[in-house]
């Protein structure tokens, strides 16, 4: 930085906030650090005493920080037009959703951007369902000005490819499947197909039907397969999913063909989910079988996987694996559960 006299500092950077002082009002600055003076600054400036000001002068190899702020957010979202992205502000760009749908974060690029120091990029967490207008990241150099050698080592850490991106919710139709005797012999009311269906209407869904049986596995694997025959994107079994001798749900799931990918996941509450593919030669269709916590808990292992399942994704067993860091809900205002606040 060079320092110069305020009357020759249009067209220039400030490299430190101006503070302006009005007795028994305010303090506060009146331009900030990155400003760009315009000759009607000058007055203002002289105004607050400022005879001599400190300002950027342009290096070659040197990046503005606004300049900066704008590599990082074509590393995040490059020309995808499912985000948008604010105006530099010293140094800082955010960026929005411009649609519902599925958050996918490149985890290992953001890592490697992020550890090449003086810039910064902070996300919201990926895999998780976000609304039009929700924030999803901010990006930040450090520095006021920065090698862009600097930044283009930043733009080889990222690859080809943005770090951020949606996937949208398709609509899907979907049957559910319920067991139990004691709901099909009509000793209780059947408890999982409102909260069920509650859930299901916060996206584009729509139900089929659903069929409420005693624990007869042939039965239960009967309708799983006419479910699927009818053109079902996705078969939701509640009850019978516990190591009881007479819940049959999951051998019943397993009887219908499907590869079952995971029996159990290191998520409380949820850790009797089952989670399963039925091949239809035309299309696959997922099965989940939900433990008896859909019921009464207010997010559950079903809430972490139903948005990834609307978005197309097939899961393997290793995608469940990765809940287990975070898999335990304390039902505490701030968590990674889904409408959390640290997790929106």
């Amino acid at each position: 930085m060079k320092l110069i006299d305020t009357r020759d500092a249009v067209g220039h950077v400030l490299c430190h906030d101006i503070t302006q002082i009005l007795p028994g009002k305010s303090k506060g600055p009146v331009f900030k650090k990155g400003h760009v003076v315009t000759e009607e600054d000058i007055r203002v400036l002289l105004s607050v005493g400022k005879e001599h000001l400190y300002v950027w002068e342009k290096t070659e190899g040197m990046l503005h920080e606004d300049e900066a702020a704008e590599i990082l957010r074509q590393i995040c979202m490059g020309d995808s037009d499912t985000m948008t992205a604010s105006e530099p502000a010293e140094g800082k760009i955010e960026i929005r959703a411009a649609m519902d749908g599925l958050l996918k974060i490149d985890r290992k690029k953001l890592q490697a951007v992020n550890s090449l120091g003086e810039m910064m990029i902070a996300s919201i967490h990926g895999d998780y369902p976000v609304r039009k207008g929700d924030k999803l990241a901010g990006t930040r150099v450090i520095p006021l000005v920065i090698e862009e050698e600097k930044m283009k080592k930043a733009k080889e850490a990222a690859g080809e490819g943005p770090i951020l991106s949606i996937l949208p919710f398709r609509h899907v139709r979907y049957g559910l499947v319920t067991t139990g005797n004691e709901v099909a012999l009509g000793r209780i009311e059947d408890s999982f197909g409102p909260v069920l269906k509650r859930k299901m209407a916060e996206y584009d869904t729509e139900c089929m039907g659903q069929v409420i049986l005693t624990d007869d596995r042939e039965k239960i694997t009967a309708e799983i397969r006419s479910f699927a025959e009818d053109g079902a994107d996705l078969i939701l079994c509640s009850g019978g999913m516990s190591v009881d001798p007479d819940d049959r749900t999951p051998g019943a799931i397993r009887d219908t063909g499907a590869e079952v990918v995971s029996y159990g996941a290191p998520v409380l509450p949820g850790a009797m989910f089952l989670l399963a593919y039925l091949d239809q030669g035309d299309r696959v269709v997922p099965v989940l079988g939900l433990p008896g916590c859909i019921m009464y808990a207010k997010r559950t292992i079903f809430d972490l996987v139903l948005p990834r399942v609307l978005a197309g994704e097939r899961l393997g067993a290793e995608d469940l694996c990765r809940y287990g860091e975070g898999g335990l809900c304390l039902s505490c205002p701030v968590c990674h559960f889904p409408n959390c606040q640290f997790g929106k």
